[in-house]
């Protein structure tokens, strides 16, 4: 593990919007992608919100392949080789198994998540089950000031979960090819290395994408790439890797 500084965080921006400066195209398609997802979340939350766990699931399996394709940017530029959007595309084929893990796991997670906020609502919503048109106001409702802060005290557990296991796990493996359960247990170890830093990092991620989505989401196109090139290279600043010694040439016998 490397240690951290708060001023980490802001580097790893400012060497992700190089990244998307320097692939721009690329960069828009991905965060095209990123804002199809959140909009037909919106969309399912207004309509159809009991389907709403099921269109998250889809989420967290088809997210982390695009990011790897950002990644897979980031990657080819700190080694001097060009981006090539076909590259990104397909960057993930050769690491199939571990990711297929990895997802596995945050499905798992945000399925266990979905069964605890209906546990929290059930045990501590004082109001009736709000309709989709009401919910800020019945949430805020002063009568339910407890259910809200269990809910956050859950939520926080299970988002600090999620991010633990990934913030650095999906870079790691299209870097080194490594097993899902390794990658997972190094983003562990690099949270509980640097908490305060890792903790900063994840409130520039949450408050990027909490102003991306003013107007419509649309900021996500640009906050999208941008936080997806800075998290490879959050990925390289916190994990440094020893190269094995090279061994000497064995002497020629006259």
């Amino acid at each position: 593990m490397v240690p951290l500084g708060l001023a980490d965080p802001l580097r790893w921006l400012a060497r992700g919007f190089k990244d998307f400066m320097a692939a721009p195209g690329i960069g828009i398609f991905y965060g095209v992608c990123f804002w199809a997802m959140a909009a037909v979340l919106a969309l399912v939350f207004r309509n159809q919100p009991e389907y709403v766990m099921s269109i998250a699931s889809g989420c967290l399996l088809i997210g982390p392949f695009l990011a790897m394709g950002l990644y897979e940017v980031s990657r080819r530029r700190e080694r001097g080789i060009a981006p090539e959007f076909a590259a990104s595309l397909t960057c993930w084929d050769r690491h199939m198994r571990s990711m297929a893990m990895l997802v596995l796991v945050l499905i798992v997670l945000e399925l266990l998540w979905g069964r605890a906020s209906l546990v929290v609502f059930a045990v501590f919503f004082n109001t009736g089950m709000p309709s989709t048109t009401g919910v800020l106001q019945a949430i805020f409702n002063p009568e339910n000031i407890e259910f809200v802060l269990v809910y956050l005290a859950v939520g926080g557990i299970f988002a600090l979960l999620v991010y633990s296991t990934a913030v650095v796990s999906i870079p790691m493996i299209l870097d080194r090819d490594t097993d899902a359960i390794s990658a997972a247990i190094t983003s562990i170890r690099v949270v509980f290395a640097n908490p305060i830093t890792m903790l900063w990092w994840g409130l520039l991620i949450a408050l990027l994408v909490l102003l991306a989505f003013i107007p419509w989401g649309l900021g996500l196109i640009v906050a999208g790439p941008l936080l997806g090139h800075a998290s490879w290279h959050a990925y390289r600043g916190s994990v440094h890797w020893q190269e094995p010694a090279l061994e000497p040439a064995a002497k020629v016998v006259q």
